[in-house]
């Protein structure tokens, strides 16, 4: 039987790789995207059929009032990944702590109201869920200069502890996965723009970083939120699952 699931900042990276892989068999995905023009995509794609665009801001509970409606009117909820997230930090010495808040909360917000929708909604149907929260390695390791983004990704990995306690005995199911460094847009955009010599450099400390010599692909990551949602991981509630080549056990991180 096809299931639904929603995926928040579906259009580019790991939310696309995510999408990809949810829908490779009959379920149906609802994608939360704030850009509509980075869900051109799936207008092409072979399963458009199964693929339900929200055009709005996750943080926004309408939104997402409005996609859990569109996926359990497709068919029964069954997952919900939060991995919309917003790449912008301050320092304390240069920014107000106002402006240092209200970056956290445009990360943390978002996997809340997310939480939050699906929790209502796996309760009101009596059913089965799971939820799988994107953190990060910064969570545990933070980077220099990148204060809201650690500190709102820390906050998502307790928020995902205390939901699957409170939570589990309705059979909710709620995870999280941490990635490294990750090859998407944005990514190549960043090589891209320090040219050969500048990308050949940063791909060269990406390696080191990573035990396993590498940043990781976009659908290694997605793997690791299928697995968290599917059946194969029935018994597993409150984890956050490092997907990072390593990086955060290797305990040297000298990026900037």
């Amino acid at each position: 039987m096809s299931r639904s699931h929603v995926v928040t900042g579906g259009g580019r990276g790991i939310g696309r790789a995510v999408v990809e892989r949810l829908s490779a068999g009959t379920d149906v995905v609802v994608v939360i995207e704030r850009d509509a023009a980075a869900l051109d995509w799936t207008a092409d794609h072979p399963a458009a059929a199964r693929l339900i665009s929200v055009i709005g801001d996750a943080a926004d509970e309408s939104v997402a009032e409005r996609a859990a409606d569109a996926a359990q009117a497709a068919a029964p909820l069954a997952g919900w990944v939060n991995n919309a997230a917003v790449f912008q930090d301050a320092s304390v010495h240069t920014a107000p702590a106002e402006e240092v808040l209200r970056l956290i909360q445009a990360n943390l917000g978002a996997a809340l109201v997310g939480c939050a929708t699906a929790v209502r909604r796996f309760l009101r149907a009596g059913t089965r869920g799971a939820i799988v929260n994107v953190s990060s390695h910064q969570a545990r390791q933070a980077v220099p200069g990148c204060l809201p983004y650690a500190t709102a990704k820390a906050a998502i990995e307790g928020m995902t502890r205390a939901l699957a306690v409170e939570y589990g005995p309705a059979g909710i199911r709620v995870n999280a996965v941490a990635p490294g460094s990750v090859h998407t847009e944005r990514y190549t955009a960043f090589l891209q723009a320090q040219g050969p010599e500048g990308a050949a450099r940063v791909e060269r400390q990406m390696a080191a970083l990573h035990p396993l010599g590498r940043v990781a692909a976009a659908d290694e990551v997605a793997a690791a939120v299928a697995y968290l949602l599917s059946d194969d991981a029935a018994f597993v509630t409150g984890v956050t699952l490092p997907v990072d080549g390593g990086r955060t056990v290797l305990a040297h991180d000298p990026e900037a």
